[in-house]
């Protein structure tokens, strides 16, 4: 359905740092890296679409915060979920809630919040989860990141 998703970043080193950790356990691969023209993507193993890109905005403004907007990336299991907030963390992600289930969107939902390091608070990423209950539909796990206002 999605060719790529691009996310506005101020720091291209420290959001390709954080970004790059972060991908990592999501086991996606780096496409390609341009520090010149500051962008970065990201693809899954096993085919080449969709790409989560990273960049200064295409407009030349600064990157700012969006409202309502989100970015769902695919992970492994609950595990995949704990890492990937530790991993942010410890790159300089902000905490916005700690790895655990959220039954007010689903009764198996199980995600983790946190904000990438930009220094204006560009966007903020949750990982969820979701363990199916029918055996009849594949379990999956959805890493997402929104742009947030403020």
């Amino acid at each position: 359905m999605l060719s790529h998703t691009h996310i506005g970043i101020t720091d291209f080193p420290r959001a390709l740092a954080f970004y790059s950790t972060l991908m990592a356990e999501l086991g996606h691969v780096l496409k390609f890296s341009d520090a010149d023209r500051g962008w970065a993507g990201w693809m899954p193993v096993d085919t080449a679409r969709p790409l989560f890109l990273i960049g200064r905005p295409y407009d030349g403004a600064a990157a700012s915060p969006g409202n309502g907007q989100m970015v769902a990336l695919l992970a492994a299991s609950r595990e995949t979920v704990r890492r990937c907030h530790a991993v942010a963390l410890a790159a300089g992600g902000t905490d916005e809630g700690a790895p655990g289930l959220r039954p007010h969107y689903h009764s198996d939902y199980y995600g983790a919040y946190f904000r990438d390091p930009d220094a204006i608070s560009s966007a903020s990423a949750a990982i969820i989860t979701r363990k199916r209950i029918s055996t009849e539909r594949p379990s999956t796990v959805q890493t997402a990141v929104k742009n947030v206002a403020g």
